[in-house]
């Protein structure tokens, strides 16, 4: 089975540096020609299912990388939702450095270690605990020739990445995951599978384009 994860593309609050979470943000002008171009990489690339968190700017996003045609076999699952950052969403790293430094130092160098603060601050291992069922959900029953689109989030892309590569949660930021990105995996089952491509954003940066995040 082939499994295309590919991230949200750009939001007003991504654009700001933003910690969004699970606030449900809308894509950008530059969002949606992001995904309108991940649309157009994938118009010619057989999906037989298709599954997104249902937080607007994912669910949007499938949608566009789908087509109209395609867009109906969507479905939505809760455990692809983004990290809940609790007090931080809607804040600047700025802001965050002013109110909860500690904090913010150990997620930039240790984030396995972070609980977030907050009615609904979650930490990476909570993160993964449903998000990893979700993804074992979402491939359930596909064939050997069969390809899914999953449509997430940065955090959830990077806990789910660093389980199918086996390394710890510590290692998060040692890839990038760019808007509208996608990761490619193949494999027999969901737990032999390989990482055949990695943050591959092609469709709309150039090959030594930035693409560093600036805040969940």
């Amino acid at each position: 089975m082939r499994i295309l994860l590919a991230r949200h593309g750009e939001t007003p609050w991504n654009a700001a540096g933003r910690y969004q979470g699970q606030e449900d943000i809308a894509l950008s002008p530059v969002g949606i020609s992001q995904a309108t171009a991940l649309g157009e990489r994938l118009r010619d690339v057989r999906i037989d299912r298709a599954i997104a968190s249902p937080l607007s700017r994912a669910r949007h996003t499938a949608e566009l990388a789908l087509g109209k045609a395609r867009a109906p076999m969507l479905s939505l699952d809760e455990g692809f939702m983004e990290i809940g950052h609790g007090e931080w969403e809607g804040l600047l790293a700025s802001e965050i450095r002013e109110r909860d430094p500690e904090r913010l130092t150990a997620w930039r160098e240790a984030p396995d270690t972070v609980q977030m603060p907050g009615a609904g601050g979650e930490s990476l291992q909570q993160v993964l605990d449903r998000a990893w069922p979700a993804f074992a959900r979402a491939s359930a029953g596909l064939g050997a020739d069969d390809t899914l689109l999953i449509v997430a989030h940065d955090a959830v892309n990077r806990v789910l990445l660093c389980h199918v590569l086996g390394i710890p949660l510590s290692r998060l930021w040692t890839f990038r995951q760019a808007p509208t990105t996608l990761n490619l995996l193949e494999g027999e089952a969901v737990d032999s599978l390989d990482v055949v491509r990695l943050n591959d954003a092609t469709h709309h940066t150039a090959l030594f384009g930035e693409a560093v995040h600036r805040a969940l």
